[in-house]
């Protein structure tokens, strides 16, 4: 028993580092379309002034939904193209390290979105811990991932504790808090913005195939 589950350990170790390109190249359209996205949404979430809590925190969490469905049906389709099958064991391994901390995010949402806070400060700490948890949920994956992916996820995580630091610091009387369209622009810009970037820099950076 326990040397078929280290075979199939070394089977699946084995399979990522032979798909390492192949993830790298699914990412790139995963992470601009997502970027995109992301973009659209802050900048249409400052724009209809998404005030009220419930109404935030639905948003994004909608927002959310999307991006997940848009990088499933990219990955799947890149999968059938390549005459390959989509739910791999790599592919199981790098779900389950997402898993926790996904969760987690829709559980502080589902709060959130009950709880109905009025206080400024309380709502927009969702923000940064909502940045910390992708964070760890991409740091997590890294290591079934190209190794940048890992930085990618520490880059969630410290501009996340910035953020935090940053409210808990302007949340003195005397100093004004950003208000919630303002947290808008700042989902957009930090998971849009990030994503976008991220993406481009995958994309021109992927070594292209000699062609004869």
């Amino acid at each position: 028993m326990r040397n078929n589950w280290a075979e199939e350990n070394l089977q699946v170790i084995r399979v990522l580092m032979e798909c390492s390109a192949i993830y790298r190249r699914a990412l790139a359209p995963v992470m601009g379309v997502v970027g995109v996205t992301g973009l659209a949404a802050g900048a249409l979430g400052a724009a209809m002034n998404l005030e009220p809590p419930r109404l935030f925190v639905g948003y994004w969490m909608a927002v959310a939904l999307v991006c997940l469905t848009q990088a499933f049906f990219i990955i799947r389709r890149q999968a059938l193209k390549q005459l390959e099958p989509f739910w791999t064991p790599p592919a199981r391994r790098v779900a389950q390290a997402l898993a926790p901390a996904f969760f987690a995010g829709l559980v502080m949402g589902i709060v959130f979105w009950l709880v109905n806070p009025t206080e400024p400060l309380t709502l927009l700490l969702l923000v940064p811990v909502w940045m910390i948890l992708y964070g760890l949920a991409m740091h997590a994956a890294g290591f079934f991932m190209p190794r940048g992916f890992r930085l990618f996820g520490w880059g969630f995580i410290v501009c996340g504790l910035a953020v935090a630091a940053y409210l808990i610091c302007v949340s003195r009387p005397d100093l004004s808090l950003p208000n919630v369209p303002f947290a808008n622009l700042g989902m957009g810009a930090f998971f849009g913005g990030a994503h976008a970037a991220y993406g481009l820099y995958l994309h021109f950076t992927e070594k292209r195939p000699n062609v004869a």
